[in-house]
């Protein structure tokens, strides 16, 4: 992630001699994504992530996705496992920031998306959807659709400098998903970001999951939504059918959607592309001066979303009506 708050080497040796893992061999800052400040960390033991929780991630949901992670870990889901103090306390505070260390994942993220890391995408989101079944902590969707009206109010008025218009397009879909959004479809934990750079493959195989600090209780089809919008979309904005295939095939093997659920993929794919429209948008207009990276750019979501805004039915994806089955 992008580092916003910088560390001391004496703050850091005094941070981890609170572990059991050896004098720091090395520390340095990772200059990707945009919510925390992450850093390798990597002491005689061997390597880790540490994570400075910045101002958007609260404290208090830090619980959640620390819990989350070991559930996920035991029901053997690859992701990283929070790493405990010699008090046996992972959560802690280094530089006046919440602060965890987690186990180092090994793998790299897939630069150019191909058929075959959309297979294996579909089902391992499958497997953490059925994981989580028996995961008691819950936690609502702050980015759900009034956390979209909220972003929207603190981003209308300089909306159109991004592009000509785009505060009236924001209003309207808006309007049209509070109308029109689903309900009642199969809930419970979502990973709700799993982007390309959160997904791990050594080789040619998946190795692991990572950052569920947007992890929340959301319909499950909402996370598959949010996928295809991150995998299925070309370089130069076109939508690849065969990976939409191959992502939603893969992941009704090891959970079968219902029909609902199916239908509703329209909606929800439109709404995911607000969704993250949104906070690009937030982002770009209020970039912190000190971060490492530049903000995403948020237009690449409104032309996902125009294409969405086209589609009538599953048809218009990937699937005929004979294809979709479901239960």
């Amino acid at each position: 992630m992008a580092v916003y708050t910088e560390v001391t080497d004496e703050d850091l040796s005094t941070f981890a001699a609170q572990y059991d893992l050896g004098a720091v061999l090395s520390c340095k800052g990772i200059a990707e994504g945009v919510e925390n400040s992450n850093f390798l960390l990597v002491t005689e033991s061997g390597p880790y992530i540490l994570t400075l929780y910045e101002k958007r991630t609260r404290k208090e949901d830090l619980p959640f996705f620390l819990g989350l992670m070991e559930h996920l870990a035991e029901k053997g889901i690859a992701c990283p496992l929070p790493v405990p103090a010699r008090d046996g306390v992972a959560l802690r505070e280094l530089c006046g920031r919440p602060a965890v260390i987690v186990t180092f994942l090994a793998g790299m993220w897939p630069r150019r998306i191909m058929p075959q890391h959309c297979a294996q995408l579909g089902e391992a989101l499958a497997r953490l959807h059925l994981a989580v079944g028996d995961f008691r902590m819950e936690r609502p969707n702050a980015l759900a659709l009034p956390g979209w009206k909220d972003l929207f109010a603190k981003s209308a008025e300089r909306a159109d400098e991004v592009a000509p218009g785009l505060r009236a397009t924001l209003e309207a879909e808006l309007a049209a998903l509070e109308a029109d959004w689903p309900a009642g479809l199969p809930a419970g934990v979502i990973h709700a970001d799993l982007f390309p750079d959160n997904v791990f493959f050594r080789g040619d195989s998946l190795s692991g999951l990572i950052d569920f600090y947007f992890a929340c209780n959301d319909f499950f089809a909402y996370d598959v939504a949010i996928c295809i919008n991150a995998w299925c979309f070309e370089i130069d904005g076109s939508f690849n059918a065969t990976k939409a295939r191959l992502l939603l095939s893969n992941y009704r093997k090891v959970r079968p959607l219902s029909r609902a659920e199916l239908d509703a993929l329209p909606w929800l794919c439109r709404g995911s592309a607000v969704r993250f429209l949104l906070t690009r948008l937030y982002d770009w207009l209020n970039h912190p001066p000190g971060a490492f990276v530049r903000p995403k750019d948020p237009l690449e979501y409104l032309r996902k979303l125009r294409f969405h805004q086209t589609v009538r039915g599953l048809g218009d994806y990937f699937l005929d009506d004979s294809e979709a089955g479901g239960n």
